[in-house]
């Protein structure tokens, strides 16, 4: 399993991750994952200085790891050092916020360059699709309507804002002409999007999450504030029926494989937002549960095969960030990691047997079938008989080189293009 989107020792909203790269991975090992992807987040807006700070917190990594770097500001020394990052120190991606106003967002002129740049070092544009400018209104809507509990959070950003943001990237990414990822699609609003453009032909990925597929977001609503805010993550869970037209898109194709966005804060944390749901840290967790609740929606179901889980899990995460067949593949050559999946067994998840330091689980009491019964990660049985054997400071580092599939023939549409201008016109130059 390979879960590309994950936040392991992340510092958000006044407080950390309560993950860090040792109990995070343990946590996904156990679950059967055994490559994540994790999101440098750059320091005062410097990618050097967040890649460094980034590799301090993975020393204690008990598996393999990739990176995917954030942009938060934009200058030449940004677009500098996306090249040493590309070139030097094997990312191939780029997350650019579109939300989370006075912090992490970026603006549309922000966003063309930033999708320039990319597509010059045939690096993958990421995006974060909700408009940031109008959830800082809705937020306000909410406060003075006195609506501050976690209903609010989701009350305050509704889909059609996660809808707009993905179709306005999708269009300057066609206007750029580069590939393009939507991470976390949490609705049907921004699923449609994405099978518009890509029944247009142009090159859309999207990446629902676990708990987009199987939650809904009644449990915002519930009256004790530590369970609706265990629930608070951006965007925000759907009303029901989004989870069921996202398992449809994935078993149609139209999305392309699942992360989870495990972001883990516990209940201490999260308390922080009890008279102001604008204070919640965002996130839920989901890195050992993916590889269960996947299997449990999806191929129990019927909606997929076994070997789409296979892909939609593992395989074309590999593709995408440019590392198979070293990864996502059992072949002669490939890492030994393996998984050896038992779908006649069942289990209950719950925050009393996770391997995460999270003292609540958003998928607490959920009975699931099939199970993980042995991790093999590079060779070695990490996880046998519901027992981990980890080492801290046994991951590696993956480096994952640039210009992917989704790059290919995109010189030669460039080329089309230029040729279709009929531009510019020779005029003569009138004499008076």
């Amino acid at each position: 399993g390979i879960d590309p989107h994950t936040h392991l020792a992340m510092e958000f909203m006044g407080s950390e991750t309560i993950d860090d790269f040792f109990s995070g991975q343990a946590a996904a090992l156990a679950g059967g994952t055994t490559m994540h992807i994790d999101f440098v987040i750059p320091i005062n807006g410097s990618l050097t200085a967040g890649f460094e700070a980034y590799e301090k917190k993975a020393k204690n990594s008990c598996m393999d790891y990739g990176f995917h770097m954030a942009i938060t500001k934009w200058d030449e020394v940004v677009s500098d050092e996306m090249e040493v990052m590309v070139k030097e120190k094997g990312i191939n991606s780029f997350k650019f916020f579109m939300a989370y106003k006075g912090s992490f967002m970026i603006n549309d002129e922000l966003l063309i360059e930033g999708f320039k740049r990319c597509k010059s070092l045939g690096a993958l544009a990421m995006v974060h699709a909700e408009n940031g400018d109008a959830v800082f209104e809705g937020q306000k809507r909410m406060i003075e309507l006195g609506i501050t509990g976690p209903e609010g959070h989701a009350l305050s950003r509704p889909p059609l804002l996660e809808g707009e943001a993905t179709t306005r990237a999708i269009r300057l990414a066609e206007f750029v002409n580069t590939p393009l990822y939507v991470v976390h699609v949490m609705s049907m609003d921004a699923m449609e999007e994405i099978a518009k453009a890509r029944k247009a032909g142009q090159r859309v990925i999207g990446e629902p999450v676990v708990s987009g597929l199987v939650l809904d977001d009644s449990w915002l609503w519930h009256s004790d504030f530590v369970t609706a805010a265990k629930y608070v993550m951006s965007p925000p869970i759907r009303a029901s029926g989004h989870n069921k037209a996202l398992q449809a898109a994935l078993a149609t194709g139209i999305l392309q494989l699942v992360g989870t966005d495990h972001c883990a804060f516990n209940s201490t944390q999260k308390a922080f937002g009890i008279d102001d749901f604008r204070k919640i840290p965002n996130g839920v967790n989901g890195i050992e549960e993916r590889m269960h609740l996947v299997w449990d929606t999806m191929v129990e179901s019927g909606q997929i095969s076994v070997t789409d889980y296979v892909r939609l899990t593992s395989t074309e995460c590999a593709r995408i960030f440019n590392v198979y067949p070293r990864k996502g593949a059992i072949l002669v050559g490939s890492d030994a990691d393996i998984i050896i999946f038992n779908p006649n067994s069942s289990f209950e998840i719950t925050a009393r047997s996770h391997h995460s330091r999270l003292d609540t689980n958003v998928y607490e009491g959920r009975r699931v079938k099939g199970k993980v019964e042995v991790t093999i990660a590079g060779g070695r049985v990490v996880w046998e008989n519901d027992e981990l054997n980890v080492v801290p400071g046994s991951g590696k580092y993956i480096e994952m080189r640039p210009f992917n599939y989704l790059f290919h023939g995109l010189d030669k549409a460039d080329a089309k293009y230029l040729s279709s201008l009929q531009a510019p016109v020779k005029r003569l130059k009138s004499s008076t």
